[in-house]
């Protein structure tokens, strides 16, 4: 039977993890302006993130513009959002389902078989939400790889890597590490009932005593 202790861990690493998810989707951070040429232009730094894009001016203000239209967004930005937010909520279920399988929960019932079980089921939503996270961060940064190095694409509309995908990285490994400390928390077979020699069969005896 798994350890508590190590359920304990793997729920807040996936609890710290998840918290990082929304923080990184939240975020405008995704992709920031690459200073790359020769003529570099600092006044005005350009972020752009999931739900909004935001332009940091040398004074420390920040204007910030929502996206006006979904359809109008290219595919690969429509798809992190989708694999973000499945990230997120799967993450929330599995909170909830790992709570009541927990050890030190008494939700559940009091059958340590079936609470083991019903943990591990927690763990894997959490490594499928994690998984889903990371997807949406790698397929993110690929656009963004492929945008900086295509020989097309203008000097001034290159962007890098910017803070809020780094985050959201640590979040989906921070799940996935998670998920797998209370995937761990499958029972172990002890071999079933307990087993008793056989009695010795024959068929009955028909001696006879005489006295």
């Amino acid at each position: 039977m798994a350890n508590s202790g190590l359920q304990i861990l793997g729920f807040f690493l996936a609890v710290i993890g998840w918290i990082g998810l929304i923080v990184g989707t939240i975020m405008p951070q995704w992709k920031m302006s690459a200073y790359v040429g020769d003529n570099i232009v600092t006044a005005v730094a350009m972020y752009q993130g999931l739900w909004m894009s935001c332009a940091f001016q040398s004074t420390g203000q920040m204007q910030c513009k929502v996206y006006d239209s979904i359809l109008q967004l290219d595919s690969a930005l429509q798809a992190t959002r989708a694999l973000m937010i499945v990230g997120i909520i799967l993450s929330v279920m599995g909170m909830g389902i790992s709570t009541m399988g927990m050890k030190c929960t008494n939700c559940g019932g009091d059958d340590k078989v079936r609470k083991a079980r019903i943990a591990m089921v927690g763990g894997i939503v959490f490594l499928i939400g994690g998984l889903a996270a990371l997807i949406a961060c790698a397929w993110f940064a690929n656009r963004i790889i492929r945008d900086f190095y295509n020989p097309f694409t203008p000097v001034n509309t290159k962007y890098e890597f910017g803070s809020a995908i780094f985050i959201a990285w640590a979040g989906s490994f921070l799940v996935i590490l998670g998920g797998a400390m209370l995937a761990c928390s499958c029972p172990r077979r002890t071999g079933g009932a307990r087993k008793y020699p056989r009695a010795k069969s024959g068929p009955p005896s028909t001696t006879k005593e005489y006295v």
